[in-house]
């Protein structure tokens, strides 16, 4: 898996990628990563990368030529269907989990990062670009969103974790929030570790976990349940737990 990253500032990936999870992965070469500088493949000789919008309007947008140079260059294949171009946007599809799969069976992403007040829209419809957002909020640039999707995409590459059963249980990978941890000590500042993880019941702590799972879920994001697999006892837990609940706003 290669990650081809197209910005006006490298220096900001140095850090994230040097660093735990990504770098073991690169030095064991699971994953590549190329970080490239926008402004090498601008046209005149101030490197210029941006210029006013066209129709009026405040702030600067991002220039067509020297974004698309910069990939037919880098990434001559880029119309391959095992390559995939994304412009990181506020426009785009939201990120998640299950797209983060979809990206991990790719030989090839190149990610663009945006500034200012945009890109200019003849980067997406030259390049084929898939525009992916990271969540509702704003942000100065793409190169943050860049960093997210490298990091959950890697993870779902073969190898990158030591376990290969390490991401089953995450977060979002079922559809369902994870079940809380707990370590040593037994106890701290009178709070215990729940007996169940103690009992060595594995069928026991399994089926408090998914109840955890279930638990945090409905209380957190119950969104998330119209999308999950349940089982039947999935869902006798939750009518279970929507009947507390009611019973509960009821005695207030």
């Amino acid at each position: 898996m290669r990650f081809d990253v197209f910005t006006l500032f490298p220096n900001m990936f140095v850090g994230p990628l040097g660093e735990s999870i990504l770098a073991r992965a690169q030095k064991a070469g699971l994953i590549e990563c190329a970080i490239h500088n926008i402004r090498d493949y601008a046209l005149d000789k101030h490197r210029t990368t941006d210029d006013i919008p066209y129709g009026g309007g405040g702030g600067m947008v991002m220039k067509v030529e020297p974004i698309v140079r910069a990939v037919r260059e880098v990434v001559p294949d880029y119309r391959d269907p095992d390559v995939t171009v994304v412009l990181l946007s506020p426009q785009g599809q939201l990120f998640t989990q299950r797209l983060a799969k979809v990206l991990s069976r790719k030989r090839r992403i190149a990610l663009i990062c945006g500034r200012y007040e945009g890109v200019d829209e003849r980067v997406s419809m030259l390049l084929g670009a898939q525009e992916i957002s990271i969540g509702d909020y704003v942000l100065s640039g793409g190169e943050l969103a860049a960093m997210v999707i490298i990091e959950a995409v890697s993870r779902l590459v073969p190898g990158v974790l030591g376990d290969p059963t390490a991401t089953f249980e995450d977060s979002h990978v079922s559809g369902l929030l994870e079940y809380p941890h707990y370590t040593r000590p037994r106890e701290f500042e009178g709070l215990a570790v729940p007996e169940v993880l103690l009992s060595g019941n594995h069928a026991e702590i399994a089926r408090w976990r998914r109840e955890q799972s279930l638990r945090r879920t409905f209380l957190r994001r119950p969104d998330l349940l119209d999308r999950a697999a349940l089982s039947d006892s999935d869902r006798a837990y939750l009518r279970k737990l929507r009947q507390e609940l009611d019973t509960f706003q009821e005695q207030e």
